[in-house]
């Protein structure tokens, strides 16, 4: 594999999930967890972007949307930051057994003494002030980004600038921070193949149990992977697959992806759960950038 080498990471690393993904479990409680296990997997394997494309049309899909998105993000916002964004919500009944993602933007700190000069956090603006804003950083009292007009709940990024008599604090691009800083939830209001050709990500990824090996197409996937700015992954629902899914557009696969593999080669397994082929791909391509 390219001698070893680790390869570098795209700019942007994006995930396509099917809306349909929670259809085969009849109960809230498991709807949750099995989101939550995707939560997991998009921070564990710093996947920057999900999109959750719809793949059947029905009222039913529209909810589950609404499900899976909403889950995703509360699972990616701070604990501390959860009281300003989201309100009681019955798609949120079971969010307790959401497991914690631990990611460096979800610190355990919660001490003002606790915090670093240079310390990025993630901040919810409280309130407007005559020279800046306060931002609700998960410490004791809040801190003050002089010279900014944002509005009261608005979500931002901070770097902790001062200490002391006031706690102040600038604005900084997610981007720019040079840990991982989670994942953004996107809906497509299309289907995914015309999302996939609207975007133009420099490479995709399908995945398929009908699809190559990985073995057989690892060296090109680490050449092309190599001059990608983007990439997208795209998985399947539980009862259809990539084919399946693109061929009610009147699309072929093929001509939608750089690749489709299979990185489950000879499943015992009927059937591959979205989940299950999340983790697998996810941790199969990591070796090749870490």
């Amino acid at each position: 594999m390219q001698g070893n080498i680790p390869l570098k990471r795209p700019q942007t690393l994006s995930v396509a999930i099917p809306a349909s993904l929670v259809s085969d479990v009849p109960h809230l409680r498991e709807k949750t967890m099995k989101i939550g296990l995707i939560g997991r997997a998009l921070a564990t394997f710093r996947v920057d972007e999900v999109i959750v494309y719809p793949d059947i049309s029905s009222q039913r899909q529209l909810r589950d949307i609404e499900l899976i998105t909403t889950i995703l993000a509360y699972l990616e916002t701070p604990q501390y930051l959860r009281k300003h964004l989201f309100k009681i919500r019955p798609e949120l009944r079971y969010s307790g057994i959401l497991p914690p993602l631990r990611t460096p933007h979800h610190p355990l700190r919660s001490s003002e003494k606790d915090l670093a000069m240079g310390e990025f956090r993630e901040g919810v603006i409280i309130s407007q002030q005559k020279n800046g804003v306060l931002v609700d950083i998960g410490v004791e009292r809040p801190a003050l980004v002089v010279g900014e007009n944002i509005s009261k709940n608005t979500r931002v990024t901070v770097k902790i600038i001062e200490k002391g008599k006031q706690l102040k604090a600038q604005l900084v691009k997610s981007e720019d921070i040079q840990e991982y800083w989670g994942y953004k939830v996107i809906v497509s209001n299309k289907p995914l193949g015309r999302m996939l050709k609207e975007r133009h990500f420099d490479m995709v990824i399908a995945t398929s149990r009908f699809g190559k090996p990985f073995t057989e197409v690892v060296e090109e996937i680490c050449q092309k992977w190599k001059e990608s700015k983007t990439v997208c992954i795209a998985f399947g629902a539980p009862t259809r697959g990539l084919y399946e899914i693109v061929k009610h557009e009147n699309l072929n696969l093929p001509d939608l992806a750089d690749f489709i593999v299979n990185v489950i080669p000879d499943q015992a397994t009927e059937t591959i759960r979205t989940e299950e082929a999340l983790y697998a791909t996810l941790a199969v391509l990591n070796i090749m950038t870490s």
